[in-house]
């Protein structure tokens, strides 16, 4: 593949909600330090999600509703199947889980518009709710993603004691790591590493 990956705007953003929903609302590594998924409890939960819309720039507002806040936390652990599926290759089982995300948000195509934008196809919930349109979009922007000769631009931190995702447009599809501070954090213990076997 050559060139520049381009998703749509709608694409695009609803991939980037996915990567913030994942990285910030699901346990694992950070950037070599132990990262915890928010406690169950009301006011974790829902300053945890609220942090995650104001990241993918959702308007700050009150804090999101509990239902719809836990809600995304799943949705979050789920999509990270997807994440680490694709970056393994087998694209079988993120197809799988995309599938089951498509059915349980009955996502449904629609064409929109914005002010001064052309119309764009949008993937909205059943209804109106939070929850269910953000859930539905994720799940339609990682179909994309899978379904097309983009599946593997899905990925997961390749620095020992990070698995946070992101989703490569670089121009050679060869990223590795979910933030410059993992690669750098590579590259020195790389450099150390030479260091000490030359002394």
């Amino acid at each position: 593949m050559t060139g520049q990956v381009s998703f749509d705007s709608h694409a695009r953003s609803v991939l980037a909600a996915s990567v913030e929903y994942v990285n910030r609302l699901t346990a694992g590594y950070a950037g070599g330090t132990p990262y915890a998924a928010p406690a169950d409890d009301p006011e974790s939960v829902t300053a945890a999600v609220a942090d995650a819309l104001t990241a993918i720039g959702y308007p700050p507002s009150a804090r999101p509703p509990l239902d719809d806040s836990r809600r995304l936390v799943q949705l979050a652990q789920r999509m990270r199947v997807v994440f680490e599926a694709a970056n393994a290759g087998d694209l079988d089982a993120a197809a799988t889980e995309i599938n089951a995300l498509l059915l349980d948000t009955n996502a449904r195509p629609q064409l929109d518009r914005g002010r001064d934008r052309p119309w764009s196809l949008h993937f909205h919930g059943p209804d109106e709710q939070l929850a269910n349109g953000w859930a539905a979009g994720c799940a339609a922007g990682l179909a994309l993603a899978v379904g097309s000769d983009l599946a593997g631009r899905l990925g997961v931190c390749a620095a020992p004691h990070c698995d946070r995702v992101f989703v490569d447009v670089s121009k050679n599809g060869q990223r590795r790591f979910h933030s410059p501070q993992c690669q750098s954090r590579v590259k020195a213990a790389a450099h150390r590493a030479r260091q000490t076997a030359t002394e």
